[in-house]
């Protein structure tokens, strides 16, 4: 395994150097002084930013691109060996390493560093707890998985000691990571591209957890089937958070016109910090806070960001500050805009627990009736999901399928959104598939009325539908 020394900056080279996490890494590594130079498919915000930090970008991927002076290629989960410059790179020598490694290596830089895990919630969490330590003035190196209007962007580049990123499961992307404080929002079946089951996925959670050295903290969800096949035997402090637990739980939830949550949160003393005040046992309250996002879920990931602030030294007024000024990042029920008196909201929501989620969150909102666009992503992912897709989508009053985004897959299962139409209406709902965003869009502005709301959902493209619709 190379070894990186970062008082000695070299040259990397990173192919898919647009992605989300890719783009972040390389932005700290510019900061530290290194030669970055990378590559992608196609131009994109974070090329042109990268670009300006003094990045090196070539578009397209060529094994041209991979030339004398590379000291070491980093290479996202969606590269493989057949890719042009990762084959140069082997064929030549060149060090290698996955992005989560470069990730883990960078992490041991920063006495303090939280990494945020879980099927579902990961960004939104981060977010939150980033917002709470930039309120604290704690100065944190961050990475998180979406655009957080806050930092201008995934990234920022701190001087303290504290880094906080996202841990992601996909091909165990995680068991790269030593984080100080290790959080586990919640397991799903998820990723069965890679994993074999549920029960493969919860074995990679609980080595995840093994990660967190002594002296360390994971805090973790207590609603988690079987909570105790993480926990047992962890060298490191375990907090709880969520309903009904011992640890860190909200009570009196109050809500707003538009699904966003009040409510006070209760930490059981001997905990964690704020509620170590040797009163045997008894929950203590640690404050009242204000959501600015909408749903239930985010009073569980909110939850688990006071947990992890708590621990991190963060006072009340921080807390209650950063969850206020916390008003979600990009493709997290993002309101787009409004045309003839309709919403149009946007949502990354690509698995059923995310679209309950997303779609429960709706059901609060002040909105006649309800147009889900889904675009489902990956054909194993639909395959293996697709009851449960069926179920979660008949919380919508309409729902409007578009083609599968395929992704990183070329063989489509035998599973198709004309099909996933054809099971919603055998339930007796209102669904209509089309094969193109054009027709999508004709139909909605033929059938939406002011006072409904439009949500285009999904991890691909989908969103480009309410942009249009927007004129945007």
């Amino acid at each position: 395994m190379v070894q990186i020394n970062f008082d000695r900056p070299i040259h990397v080279h990173f192919i898919g150097i647009g992605g989300i996490s890719m783009s972040g890494l390389a932005a700290v590594l510019l900061s530290r002084g290194f030669t970055v130079t990378g590559s992608d498919s196609r131009k994109s915000e974070q090329t042109f930013w990268l670009e300006s930090l003094g990045a090196s970008v070539s578009i397209p991927q060529s094994a041209a691109n991979i030339t004398d002076g590379i000291d070491l290629v980093v290479y996202t989960a969606a590269i493989h060996p057949d890719n042009p410059e990762y084959a140069a790179a082997a064929a030549a020598g060149i060090p290698m390493m996955p992005r989560a490694e470069l990730l883990g290596q960078l992490m041991t830089q920063y006495p303090t560093s939280v990494a945020v895990a879980g099927t579902h919630g990961k960004t939104t969490t981060t977010s939150m707890i980033a917002h709470i330590m930039m309120a604290q003035e704690m100065d944190p190196t961050i990475s998180v998985g979406g655009i957080l209007p806050s930092i201008g962007g995934n990234i920022r580049v701190g001087h303290s000691g504290s880094f906080l990123t996202e841990a992601c499961e996909y091909t165990n992307s995680f068991l790269h990571l030593t984080p100080q404080i290790g959080v586990i929002l919640n397991i799903d079946a998820d990723h069965l591209d890679f994993f074999k089951d549920l029960n493969d996925i919860r074995h990679s959670f609980r080595l995840f957890a093994e990660k967190i050295p002594a002296g360390g903290t994971l805090i973790i969800n207590a609603g988690i089937p079987e909570i105790d096949t993480f926990t047992e035997g962890l060298a490191c402090q375990v907090v709880t958070f969520g309903e009904g637990c011992g640890g860190y739980h909200a009570e009196h939830i109050s809500w707003d016109d538009f699904g966003c949550a009040s409510f006070d949160l209760y930490v059981r003393s001997g905990n964690a910090s704020a509620a170590d005040s040797g009163n045997g046992g008894s929950d203590c309250l640690l404050g009242h806070f204000s959501l600015h996002v909408p749903g239930e879920h985010n009073v569980a990931n909110a939850a688990a960001a006071l947990a992890c602030t708590d621990l991190l030294g963060a006072s009340v007024s921080s807390m209650e500050a950063g969850l206020s000024g916390f008003t979600g990042t990009d493709r997290r029920f993002q309101k787009k805009g409004e045309i003839g008196g309709v919403t149009i909201i946007d949502d990354y929501a690509h698995h059923p627990t995310e679209i309950r989620a997303t779609l429960c969150a709706a059901q609060k909102y002040p909105a006649q009736r309800i147009w889900c666009v889904f675009q489902p992503h990956t054909y194993s992912r639909t395959k293996a999901l697709f009851d449960e897709f069926a179920d979660v989508l008949s919380l919508a009053d309409h729902v409007v399928l578009a083609d599968i985004y395929a992704a990183r897959e070329t063989d489509t299962l035998g599973v198709s959104s004309a099909l996933l139409c054809q099971k919603l209406k055998e339930k007796g709902r209102e669904a209509w598939y089309f094969p193109t965003f054009d027709e999508i869009e004709t139909f909605l502005l033929e059938n939406c009325t002011a006072g409904d709301l439009l949500i285009t959902m999904g991890a691909g493209d989908v969103y480009r539908i309410g942009e249009r619709l927007l004129g945007q």
